[in-house]
């Protein structure tokens, strides 16, 4: 897999690289973060009988592989729903990918889709919290609303909404892009999973956000 280009962003003095592969290695912290994996989500729409490819899964999980062996980060973050339902077939396919890197600490923020029992992740080492502060920034599963943000701990790192903006050309066509969106208190990161869809949100005149395209990460506002 090409890795491309990644795109520098300095965030209260953190240096960030933000990743075509809809991730960010933080520099300071050897840290990989990603949010919105979903794997799984291709075994429980098999077996609910709806045909989709299952290689799907197999090519998140090489993808996290060559960024891992990229970048080598000491820890590998998962902003929440890294699994998208009850324990399939797929969770097999988890364990193997595990296997392959036990040195690498690995931190799961729970979200909405993580139901799956503590008990799994603790076996193959996988660290569990609701939220987690390193450094200056607060890692979270779902975005805070405006009032919470002003008591939040830190600067807030969060997925959940899979945010896209949309484009316009001037021949009316348009394309929703995945993007990570920056705003004073709050940054909220794309899905990595590639069965995930999008949600265009409203930049405001404080946001800073960055398309993600297919072998670079572009800055639009």
């Amino acid at each position: 897999m090409m890795i491309g280009v990644a795109t520098p962003f300095n965030l209260l003095n953190q240096d960030l690289l933000l990743l075509p592969q809809k991730a960010i290695y933080w520099q300071q912290q050897k840290a990989l973060i990603v949010a919105d994996v979903h794997f799984g989500k291709v075994g429980h729409f098999r077996k609910a009988g709806i045909a989709v490819p299952r290689d799907m899964e197999q090519s998140d999980l090489a993808t996290l592989s060559d960024l891992i062996h990229e970048y080598k980060p000491e820890k590998l973050i998962f902003l929440g729903d890294l699994f998208h339902s009850d324990m399939n077939n797929d969770w097999g396919w988890f364990i193997l990918w595990r296997s392959q890197f036990p040195g690498l600490e690995i931190i799961l923020i729970r979200g909405n889709h993580d139901i799956i029992a503590d008990s799994n992740y603790q076996k193959l080492d996988i660290e569990l919290h609701d939220e987690l502060l390193i450094g200056p920034f607060l890692m979270l599963h779902h975005p805070l609303p405006d009032d919470k943000l002003q008591n939040a701990g830190g600067y807030v790192f969060c997925g959940h909404i899979h945010p896209g903006v949309n484009l316009s050309g001037k021949g009316r066509q348009s394309v929703t892009l995945p993007c990570f969106a920056f705003g004073s208190r709050q940054a909220i990161f794309p899905s990595f999973g590639k069965f995930t869809g999008k949600i265009a949100i409203h930049s405001r005149q404080a946001d800073k956000i960055f398309a993600v395209l297919k072998d670079k990460v572009v800055a639009i506002a």
